[in-house]
């Protein structure tokens, strides 16, 4: 498998490298349930997914990977899976951390994280702090994030301020993701054709990429294969070249 891997790798193109890349990571569920197991299964497959696509990203080059961790509309699923995503959550964090220092990883987040559990967020700002001198990928989780929520904080950031007029300018700087470049990749898994309020503002000249390939099955060889994807795409951001 490693060969196959060196071979894609030396396909992508060095020079068109996106620097940002957006994941829905879908499917957990749907495989979980084709093995004849809980949700939660899948998700903690899901996991390790996660540690070989944020290797992938270092390995390539780029700069920042942003996951769809926890959305705003997830606190809707059943109670026992809510508390159960935020132990996996932890447990990550706090595994992970030492890989991820390893590889020059620095974790930042989108989201308000203040409706999370306390234990949440202190790990999470635990394992942000000591990884924060890291110069390499930038890894954003969105955690309890909305992108129609985005975009109600950011106006009414800017209303509170006595701001007038309300710029596109003046919004895109009062986003949770105001220090980001916008997405140059969208990604999501398991077939699902919507965007599920990810990112609504940012992605609106993203290249969309969508693979039936469920969220824990989704690895290295097939992000390097998505990124080959955008490679081959002619982007014009409405105008003609």
């Amino acid at each position: 498998m490693s060969s196959e891997i060196d071979k894609l790798i030396k396909k992508i193109d060095q020079t068109r490298i996106p620097q940002h890349v957006a994941i829905i990571m879908d499917g957990n569920g749907r495989w979980a349930k084709r093995r004849g197991l809980p949700r939660l299964f899948g998700h903690r497959a899901g996991a390790a997914s996660v540690r070989e696509v944020v290797e992938a990203a270092g390995e390539i080059g780029i700069k920042i990977l942003t996951l769809y961790a926890f959305s705003t509309e997830n606190w809707t699923r059943p109670k026992t899976e809510v508390i159960g995503l935020m132990k996996l959550l932890m447990q990550t964090l706090k595994n992970e951390e030492p890989n991820l220092n390893k590889k020059n990883v620095r974790l930042e987040s989108i989201g308000d994280l203040t409706q999370l559990l306390p234990d949440v967020q202190e790990q999470f700002h635990d394992t942000a702090r000591k990884l924060s001198r890291n110069t390499g990928l930038r890894l954003v989780l969105a955690l309890n994030y909305g992108g129609r929520q985005d975009i109600v904080q950011a106006c009414n950031t800017l209303i509170s301020k006595g701001v007038q007029p309300i710029t596109e300018k003046l919004i895109s700087e009062h986003l949770y993701t105001k220090s980001y470049a916008d997405p140059d990749l969208m990604i999501r898994t398991s077939g699902e054709q919507r965007i599920s309020n990810f990112l609504l503002w940012q992605v609106a000249y993203s290249e969309l990429l969508i693979t039936p390939i469920l969220w824990p099955d989704f690895r290295k060889r097939a992000f390097f294969e998505s990124v080959l994807e955008y490679q081959k795409r002619e982007r014009r951001y409405g105008g003609v070249n």
